[in-house]
């Protein structure tokens, strides 16, 4: 059996407003695999069958290379940059919509839309960087998930990274199984995540009103320097590129009608599925940012912002034992769940940019092995303070590759020879690209801070 395959060409000549015919879905083992009922169907039957996509998208919104900005942001500055999350949830409500949509309406996941209209040198341009950001999110999820191994059980950091590996077992199980399966375990860990920050948050006995607040957007996230830098951090770190990606795949798997009705549904009940499921997201960030203000800022300890240094001290500072566990708990539930959706994430961008299709676990293989090494590396020479600076890396890359997912995306998504009936109206197209334009200065100042600062 080889391990590559050319995905087939299933329409000889291109559609109108593209210029490569559409080449066969990705993921195709599971394309338009859950059925969907009739139009005429009750809400709650059609919500559900639409349900999940959205929670596996939201995972990204909530990986461990989230939670260092948002403890930082907590424990340095209180509850003022709750705004900051909520701007970005709101942004990222926005983008996976049309993203959803451009997967819906044309049949192409956004690697594929990039590969079908611009020329070969650009899309292998954007292969490129898309490949390096999965690569720098599963770094992410490798130190989230040996950190979590090690406050849990004790296990050496090194070890810890070691161990990451089996899970490409684990995931070929599950998807051996089924989307829905998928699907049901993203679910499950999540609550788990939403759980435990549930109990961290009573614990903390947090100031209500300064939440409340802390939701209103204040002058000083902008005019203090330090303050600005980390809500770039908190943006870059919620808004994943690759999310854009997979959301318009996995939005593939139900079996809708080929229809203007039939899209319509979709796109209507896709967009309730991640719009809620990014509220479950937002719930996540605030809550680590909010224990963080509760725990440390109020108590004077400003200077938190290493997951490790957390951990230790949100027992002592609380007077809850179950505390530091229950934050280890919800670390691992969330490496692990992202290793899920960057293990389809991966996948898909090969298939859409280069129309090839690797064996899914040599494809698993190649991605945590460029996650591993650099990891490995780092913590047999300079352990956690090492691991810190690599997580805090890994968003950075993926801030920089983030313009060249949003920019395509509202691009196709306003094109009426792309999407039809179906293309942006004028007011969303201009929120869309306010957007972008926020993203893109936003990133390019973080960027340039990280690195000349």
């Amino acid at each position: 059996m080889p391990l590559v395959t050319e995905t087939p060409t299933v329409v000889p000549a291109a559609e109108p407003g593209w210029r490569r015919p559409r080449t066969a879905p990705s993921l195709s083992e599971v394309f338009g695999s859950i059925k969907v009922p009739a139009q005429n169907a009750s809400f709650w039957r059609k919500l559900l069958a639409f349900w999940g996509p959205g929670l596996m998208v939201a995972v990204g919104y909530m990986d461990p290379g989230n939670w260092a900005t948002d403890i930082a942001g907590g424990a340095q500055f209180g509850y003022t940059l709750l705004s900051v999350i909520l701007i970005s949830n709101l942004f990222a409500m926005l983008l996976q919509h049309l993203a959803a949509k451009l997967g819906i309406v044309t049949g192409r996941d956004l690697a594929q839309a990039c590969r079908d209209h611009y020329s070969r040198p650009v899309g292998l341009v954007l292969w490129f960087l898309c490949e390096i950001a999965i690569a720098a999110c599963d770094l992410a999820e490798v130190i989230g998930s040996a950190i979590a191994l090690n406050l849990l059980f004790g296990l050496p950091l090194p070890w810890g990274v070691v161990l990451t590996i089996l899970d490409v077992l684990v995931v070929l199980l599950f998807q051996s199984r089924g989307f829905r399966v998928i699907e049901s375990i993203v679910a499950g860990l999540s609550v788990v995540i939403f759980g435990c920050f549930l109990y961290e948050i009573i614990v903390s006995r947090p100031d209500w009103f300064g939440i409340v607040g802390g939701l209103v957007p204040q002058p000083q996230v902008v005019t203090n320097p330090k303050m600005l830098y980390i809500a770039i951090g908190i943006l870059g770190a919620t808004v994943m590129p690759h999310n854009l990606y997979l959301h318009s795949s996995i939005v593939q798997t139900r079996a809708i009608e080929q229809t203007e009705s039939g899209k319509r549904m979709a796109i209507k009940f896709a967009t309730i599925d991640s719009t809620v499921a990014l509220f479950l997201a937002f719930f996540v960030n605030a809550a680590i940012l909010v224990t963080a203000a509760a725990a440390f800022h109020r108590n004077g300890l400003h200077s938190v912002a290493d997951i490790s240094d957390a951990h230790k001290l949100l027992a002592p500072v609380l007077g809850a034992g179950a505390a530091s566990a229950v934050f280890a708990i919800a670390l691992l539930a969330s490496g692990q769940n992202s290793t899920l959706t960057g293990t389809l994430a991966g996948q898909i961008v090969m298939e859409g940019f280069l129309n090839l299709k690797l064996k899914p676990w040599l494809r698993r293989l190649i991605t945590r092995g460029i996650a591993v090494v650099p990891a490995l590396i780092v913590t047999l020479l300079y352990g956690e303070k090492g691991t810190s600076e690599l997580l805090v890396l890994s968003q950075v890359i993926l801030s920089f590759q983030l313009s060249f997912a949003v920019v395509p995306l509202v691009l196709f998504t306003g094109s009426k020879d792309k999407m039809g009936v179906f293309v942006n109206r004028p007011w969303v197209q201009a929120i869309a690209w306010l957007v972008s334009g926020i993203i893109i200065v936003l990133n390019v100042y973080l960027l340039f801070e990280t690195f000349f600062g």
